[in-house]
């Protein structure tokens, strides 16, 4: 890494140290978040680029944040059993209650609809993004650099694999053995109490094989075993209850996920700034900072939504840069499992060769991977016609910094962020040079 590189890299981890230090958690739609956009913008006007602001409306706990309201429902559906052991037509409100949870769960919480967003409370949050031209204003593609502002809700279990750091595999029995445990209690939940509630249908009906299941050996045997089942069940869905922590006080710091992502961004498109020379041919460059990502790609969405049929999206390139810190992780994703959904296929090869180029031997191997849960705002941009692929260097499994307050800057250091600030300017070369050999209009070919 040059001298002119670490130069930018600092620059970047001081922008880093201030919204973790600074400013702090920035949950979707908060004040923090808003905080943030407010100096990103600053920062933007000081290398003579005009901050555009775009407000939108997000349900904070519509989606991931709303996690605990499953384990709640979970714990009241246990303890709805025992009336319904004596009164059978409770297992309709117990089914009920579970079918409603699982259809919220897999359509806002899974693949971040937003079915549900309006019976919970709404909070506005925003996108940030300004544009550098090239000197004589005239372009035929754009470089799209795009982050996440805010920050997620701590989750309790991995703040607590804390005392596991040592031992990786202690810290994700103690997160994802929790939960999912808890999962399984909640799904067999719903579907012992929609299974009760068709039998019990049958039986008032009077059907002969509801009438012949409830007399058959094997039903009251499982129906003694519900006097004991939701004890255990209510012990699985307390796990899930305890997934977030709702105090914005104690919400993720967020110096990796996703401070470092906008520092990157703006430090590009700052380097470009003072650097018309090394712009790429007849190329726009847009600094995005997306706000309510951790809330269900809210910010990504409204803005391709808003933008739709406009020339913002046309033939564009997005970098999204999603957590850089993490030295021995340097890695490509090249798609959402849980979206359904597939990154660009030249893009991905890009960070790839830069990653062999500059000789960054990751634990990854460097190779591109799926996102197995969750999702970046890559998927939005993708499914809008943009050619986009998310960049991160980050411990692929959970962590007790990731989402947790304890995302600080002091853990990672400025060496890092600096080669991700390499990495990113590598590609942008390599996007040039495709452009340039398909007439400047490789993405819609």
């Amino acid at each position: 890494m040059n001298e002119e590189s670490k130069k930018y890299g600092q620059e970047a981890y001081d922008i880093v140290c201030h919204a973790a230090h600074k400013i702090g958690g920035r949950l979707p739609g908060s004040e923090n978040e808003h905080k943030f956009h407010d100096y990103m913008a600053g920062k933007l006007e000081e290398i003579g680029i005009k901050p555009v602001k775009e407000e939108f409306t997000v349900a904070p706990c519509g989606s991931i944040g709303g996690i605990p309201y499953a384990g709640y429902a979970g714990i009241i559906m246990s303890v709805l059993i025992y009336f319904a052991l004596s009164l059978p037509s409770v297992w309709f409100l117990i089914a009920s209650i579970g079918v409603l949870f699982t259809i919220w769960l897999v359509s806002d919480v899974f693949l971040y609809h937003t079915w549900f967003d309006l019976f919970f409370p709404q909070e506005i949050s925003r996108n940030t993004y300004g544009e550098l031209l090239p000197e004589d204003g005239e372009y035929d593609y754009t470089i799209m650099l795009s982050a996440h502002t805010d920050t997620s809700w701590t989750w309790k279990h991995s703040l607590r694999a804390y005392r596991y750091r040592s031992n990786p595999l202690y810290g994700l029995l103690a997160t994802v053995g929790k939960v999912g445990f808890g999962a399984i209690c909640f799904f067999f939940l719903v579907g012992v109490s929609v299974a009760m509630a068709v039998i019990t249908a049958g039986s008032l009906l009077g059907k002969d094989w509801a009438i012949q299941t409830v007399n058959s050996a094997s039903f009251q045997n499982f129906r003694f075993c519900l006097h004991f089942l939701p004890v255990i069940t209510a012990i699985g869905c307390v796990f899930v209850g305890c997934w977030n922590d709702p105090h914005k006080r104690n919400a993720s710091r967020g110096a990796m996920d996703n401070a470092t992502g906008i520092a990157l961004a703006y430090e590009v498109t700052k380097y470009f700034k003072e650097h018309p020379d090394k712009m790429p041919k007849r190329c726009r460059i847009i600094d995005m900072n997306c706000g309510a990502e951790e809330a269900g790609l809210r910010g990504s969405t409204a803005f391709v939504r808003d933008h739709k049929g406009e020339d913002i999206l046309k033939n564009c390139w997005n970098i999204n840069i999603d957590s850089v810190a993490d030295k021995d992780y340097f890695e490509v994703i090249n798609g959402d499992t849980w979206q359904f959904c597939h990154f660009d296929k030249d893009l991905e090869k890009m960070f790839i060769d830069t990653f062999q180029e500059k000789g960054i031997e990751s634990k990854t191997k460097g190779y591109a991977m799926k996102n197995p849960v969750g999702g970046c705002d890559s998927t939005p941009l993708t499914r809008a016609g943009i050619k986009s692929v998310t960049f991160a260097a980050q411990v692929p499994t959970l962590t007790y910094y990731y989402h947790t307050w304890r995302d600080l800057p002091e853990r990672f250091e400025p060496e890092t962020v600096g080669l991700g600030f390499d990495c990113v300017l590598s590609v942008i070369e390599k996007i040039d040079k495709f452009q340039q050999e398909n007439g400047f209009n490789g993405v819609n070919n």
